[in-house]
């Protein structure tokens, strides 16, 4: 891989997919990616101005290995990712936990595709689910 960001909807979904290649060829456990800080807080800002707990809260990630999306959400954005994975019939959650130290859950979702595929249904997570505007910046932060 040459390039570890992107800020336009279709060069995201090229990178995603580069980078879950690039994880598949590698054999490693899993790639990350993640929010620009800046675009996460935007759309923070968005949501609930003034709260401080969503002025600390880390930008979005989504992790793939396995066949299966690893991802942590609000109840709410839970909803809005029931809604995303309806549109795409290979995707299902497998397993929600719910830490007793957290508040939210964390979401694993099978996503037996190909790299394309996977990386539509990512960037529908980012930008309906999280979310992002249009233009945010991802990072590939682990491959």
């Amino acid at each position: 891989m040459t390039r570890f960001d992107a800020d336009e909807p279709a060069e995201r979904r090229a990178l995603f997919a580069a980078a879950i290649d690039a994880h598949r060829e590698r054999g490693s456990a899993f790639v990350t990616f993640e929010a620009d800080r800046d675009a996460a807080a935007i759309a923070d800002e968005g949501a609930a101005a003034g709260d401080e707990d969503d002025a600390e809260r880390a930008p979005p990630w989504v992790q793939f290995g396995d066949g299966t999306l690893n991802l942590d959400c609000t109840d709410a954005e839970l909803d809005r990712l029931k809604d995303v994975l309806g549109e795409f019939p290979a995707f299902a959650i497998d397993e929600l936990t719910r830490p007793e130290a957290a508040e939210g859950v964390n979401v694993r979702v099978s996503a037996l595709a190909d790299a394309d595929r996977v990386a539509q249904c990512v960037e529908r997570i980012f930008r309906q689910v999280y979310d992002q505007p249009e233009s945010f910046r991802a990072w590939v932060a682990a491959v």
